[in-house]
């Protein structure tokens, strides 16, 4: 009795190291993808079943296909339909060695067949996000005028071979792009680069319009012409692909919208013709286009300019003292 009451505590305890060993793998991870863009990965564990949310580069953060955990290895694949509807399937396994993640990638076509030659990555556990900051005891610097209504000094062509469709109208930063194979319009940025900060602003959007606010860089807070349309997480206002918006606020296109953002302790704050959209709510990570993954680490004012016609104006900057 006491042999069996004996090996039914070691059963547990080695249940338990198993399940704490399969939790180095859980949580949040900025990625570094092929290439050197922003990626970010997100594992969660319930009741011994894994799953999974990634961001590649561009677009949104999306579910992958299947997650699971081989002893130390963590084995997670996506899956990509084309417009036949054939699946491509992308392999990452990957193991942790303290807060980092190396990761191996492997490609195969709709046939099973191996894609180019397997490419390593890697990423970094995302600390956990800190308690909601109390806005009312925030801190705040001297006002900076971001545009001066004259031309664009301060700010540059995050590609400087890029088409620039930027220019300064009526007092208004205006984007201009034509739709032709051989021009590819540029993202404007900042010269300077910033922490966390309260940015104000007013946009109007054109038809059409899908362009959006980088914060540091890392953070797209979306510009579209949305008016009448559902709350969604791709829409006016929202974070894109990651904060749904609480109300409709939008305004129809060709009028001028107001915009206050405030980013403290990774935490959005956004309202949009008076009305709070987003409030204090965490930011889990990067968003689709990011020019970093690194969440601590400043970065410019971004304007996306490469979809569509967007204009600006009044755009003014206070940073957080800290």
């Amino acid at each position: 009795m006491i042999r069996s009451f004996t090996a039914s505590i070691l059963l547990g305890l080695s249940f338990t190291s198993l399940l704490r060993a399969e939790s180095v793998f859980t949580g949040r991870w900025a990625l570094t993808i092929p290439g050197g863009g922003a990626g970010w990965l997100g594992v969660v564990e319930k009741d011994g079943a894994f799953s999974s949310s990634v961001l590649w580069g561009g677009g949104s953060v999306v579910p992958t296909a299947s997650t699971k955990v081989d002893g130390d290895t963590l084995i997670v694949t996506r899956e990509q339909k084309n417009k036949e509807g054939k699946v491509t399937t992308e392999t990452l396994t990957g193991k942790v060695e303290g807060d980092v993640i190396k990761l191996t990638t492997v490609k195969r076509n709709p046939e099973g067949k191996e894609i180019g030659k397997p490419a390593d990555l890697s990423g970094k556990r995302i600390p956990a996000i800190p308690a909601r900051p109390d806005l009312s005891k925030v801190k705040f610097g001297e006002p900076v005028q971001l545009l001066n209504g004259r031309d664009l000094t301060g700010w540059k062509l995050m590609n400087d071979k890029a088409d620039n469709g930027w220019s300064v109208e009526d007092g208004a930063l205006i984007n201009r792009v034509v739709k032709a194979k051989d021009k590819h319009f540029g993202n404007l940025r900042t010269e300077a680069e910033l922490e966390d900060f309260n940015l104000k602003t007013e946009v109007r959007t054109q038809e059409g319009s899908n362009s959006g606010i980088y914060l540091r860089g890392i953070y797209e807070v979306q510009v579209m012409e949305s008016y009448g349309k559902p709350l969604d997480s791709h829409h006016m206002g929202a974070l894109y692909s990651r904060i749904t918006p609480s109300v409709n606020a939008e305004k129809p296109i060709g009028e001028w919208q107001t915009m206050d953002i405030t980013l403290v302790d990774r935490h959005l704050t956004v309202i949009l013709n008076g009305k709070t959209i987003i409030d204090n709510q965490p930011v889990l990570g990067c968003t689709g286009g990011a020019m970093s993954s690194d969440e601590f680490k400043p970065g410019p004012i971004y304007l996306q300019g490469d979809h569509t016609n967007v204009d600006y104006r009044n755009m003014v900057l206070r940073p957080i003292l800290k």
